[in-house]
Parts: structure tokens; sequence; C-alpha cells
């Protein structure tokens, strides 16, 4: 089994907070993780997925909770959110460390009323599909090392293009890169779109013209990584402002689609000031864009695409396990000078992070870095070019180009 960075997390919040929930998508490995750290404290286990738990915990919440002796999972509790106000009459009663792990699928702080039902007894801990420092099997410094005040390593090691392609398509969802082909993993990513799309979203809210919803994915998937233009969907899909707003806010509610928001200094300078969304998972994306490995070898934009969403989401992973904890932002002016990623540590310091799918860069290429380094003056700390190149080539004093293999490797 690969190990989870957030099993630490998980093991330390149980040890202070009555309630720790795991959530992040469906099959990203939360269910294993909750046992594999239930086990070492003979947690009972309970699958809200089971029509006979679930029955009980929404029609007589108070005595499905008053039943449970001792600490338990419950795994996927959004299937019945009237539990959360009867665990905090529990945990008001009880206040006692570790009682519930709970596993959920969809944002549960996002539905009504749940999200003041249980603050401050409540632990979060975020769970996405495998980073690659986790199927690497070692932790990754590059947050620390990008942050830190020393130069950066000169001979970090380069897998190549093909390797980090066959990287891009395969995805970190736990069964999906496990499978032994392409077609098999086409298979389980059409599977759990339908399963996804057909239940937990009925789940959250009982939508008309539901069938709507795979072609709105498929359009965020064709536009990863760029800025969320509603007006534009609405024109595509023709489904009206109003509605596509609620389709969005679903699929972020399932985890499926993360919006990364602009960065601003706060200035007055002229920055673009609407999100970027992509896709929780570089293999989902590939088979909603009908994209293979030979695709992204011969398409230079389709590469340049699916490996920007690859670098989004390995950077909230990693971000997700540092203690610095730096949120994720973009940056665009209105004289389109841009940074595809801007990492703000909590204390202020700055980190500039652009993409580039090409095995070589250019001084121009840091033109966005060094907008960002004005903007942020004393607070930047360095700017990052990753490519697909094997090599670290310095392009200024604290502007450098790494192999996209840093993620994993420093």
């Amino acid at each position: 089994m690969i190990a989870r960075t957030a099993q630490g997390l998980v093991a330390e919040a149980l040890s202070d907070t009555p309630v720790v929930l795991i959530h992040g998508p469906r099959q990203s490995g939360k269910s294993t993780l909750a046992r594999t750290v239930g086990d070492a404290g003979s947690f009972r286990h309970f699958n809200l997925d089971d029509a006979i738990p679930r029955n009980l915990a929404t029609t007589d919440p108070e005595a499905f909770v008053a039943s449970l002796h001792g600490p338990v999972i419950i795994d996927e509790v959004q299937r019945a959110p009237q539990l959360f106000l009867a665990m905090k009459s529990s945990v008001d009663r009880q206040r006692t460390p570790g009682r519930f792990l709970l596993t959920g699928s969809s944002n549960v702080l996002a539905l009504p009323k749940l999200a003041d039902s249980l603050a401050g007894r409540m632990a979060i801990v975020d769970l996405l599909p495998f980073s690659q420092s986790e199927i690497e099997g070692r932790d990754s410094g590059f947050i620390d090392a990008v942050f830190g005040e020393g130069p950066l390593p000169w001979d970090l090691p380069s897998i190549g293009t093909q390797p980090l392609i066959e990287r891009l398509v395969r995805g970190g969802f736990p069964e999906a890169s496990m499978r032994a082909s392409a077609a098999r993993r086409d298979g389980w990513f059409a599977d759990y779109v339908r399963t996804l799309l057909e239940r937990d979203v009925r789940d959250l809210a009982n939508i008309e013209g539901l069938t709507q919803m795979p072609r709105v994915l498929s359009l965020i998937a064709a536009r990863a990584g760029s800025t969320l233009n509603v007006v534009s969907l609405a024109r595509d899909t023709g489904i009206p402002n109003t509605s596509l707003h609620r389709y969005l806010d679903l699929l972020k509610a399932v985890f499926l689609v993360h919006h990364i928001p602009a960065w601003s200094n706060d200035l007055g300078t002229r920055l673009t000031k609407s999100p970027k969304a992509y896709l929780v998972d570089t293999g989902l994306l590939c088979y909603l864009e009908n994209v293979t490995a030979n695709t992204l070898k011969n398409d230079p934009t389709r590469l340049a695409l699916v490996l920007g969403n690859f670098v989004a989401m390995e950077l909230k992973k990693l971000a997700l396990a540092s203690d610095l904890r730096p949120v994720l932002h973009h940056l665009r002016s209105v004289r389109q000078l841009e940074v595809d990623f801007v990492l703000e540590a909590r204390g202020g310091g700055i980190v500039g992070i652009e993409v580039k799918a090409a095995p070589t860069v250019r001084p121009e290429d840091a033109e966005g870095l060094q907008f960002l380094k004005e903007l942020a003056g004393d607070r930047f700390r360095r700017g990052i070019i990753l490519y697909t190149g094997t090599e670290v080539q310095p392009l200024a004093h604290d502007i450098t180009a790494l192999p996209v293999d840093a993620l994993w490797s420093l």
C-alpha cells in the first residue's frame, strides 16, 4: 500500500480534536486512510453508502449517534448531513478527542447550516489523489526548498519527457493509476464520472437538466488553466448564467473542479480578478479530452494544457502537506503579463512558478516572474520555471528553471 502524507495529519488531529473529517474526491483513498489510522485505535466502522446504517442515520440521527460506543469511522458522511447536529450535541456533552473519524466525498461544509455546526469541534484533513512524491515513496522538499534562503541543488535527476507524459495520462487516482492499460483506465474513468454525477451530485441538489453536467465538465476540461468565464461557458452550452453558476458550485463541491483565485498586491495595480479552473486529476482530464500519451507527444498545445493542470494539482497537494501551508494563486495583468502560480506562505513570502511545456527556456520566459518580483517587493523569495528539460538553469539572481521532476525529487 502506498503511504499517504496525510496519515500523520489525521493521527495528530485525532489526538486533540473530537471530530476529524477526511474529505476529498470519491476514490481518492479516504476510506483506506481512515481504516489505516483507525486500526491502531480499535475504531468501529460504518459506511453510509450501505442502506441499513444510512436509514437510521437519516431518520433518527440522535439515536444513531447515541448507539455509538468508543471511537468510530463513519464513511461518506455527506449522505446523512442530519448527523452533524447530533454529533455536535454529543461532543458538547463528552469532548473526548478522537471520537468520530469521518470521510466525505463532497464538501459538507458547503451544505446549508453545516458550516457552523461543528466549528471548533472538528479538524479537517484534505485528501486528493496520489501526489507524485507519494507514488515515489518519498517526502517532497519542494515547498521548503523554494521558500528557503539557500541555493537550489544543481544535480536534480530528470526522467525525461516520455516518462513524464506517462505520469500525466495515468493520473493519481489509486485504482485508475494501477490499471494495466489505457483502455482499462478509460473504463474506470467512464464509470467514475457517471456514478459521481448521477449519485453524488443528485445527493447535493435536485437539478433540472442534469444531463448537461457531463458537457459542462468536458468544457471545463478543454479550458483547464484558463480564467473562468461564465458568460462564455453559458454561451457555448446554452445554459443560463444562474444555472451554470449552480453547476460549477456542485462540481467544486464534489471536488472534481478546483478554482485557483487571482493574486493581488492591494496596491492598485490593474490585475485580473477571475479565478482559474483546474480538474482534480490529469488522468481524468485526459479521459474527458480523449487525449492519449501519443497525443501529448505530438501536440505541444495539448501537452501545455495537461502539464499546467498537473503542476497546479501537485502544488496543491504539496501545499497541504507543508508546514508553511502556502496558498495557491495565479497572476495576470491587463497588459497580459502573467505568472501561472503564485504561492503565498504564512508570513507573506511569495514564490512565483511558471510552467513551460518545452525542453528549453529563454530569458524572456521570465518576464512574468520579473513583474511579480516588482509587485511583491521584499516579500519575493524566488521565481521558478518548471519545464520539460533535464537541467537546472539559472536565469537571474533569484529566478531558476527546474525540470518538472523537481516537484518530487527536491
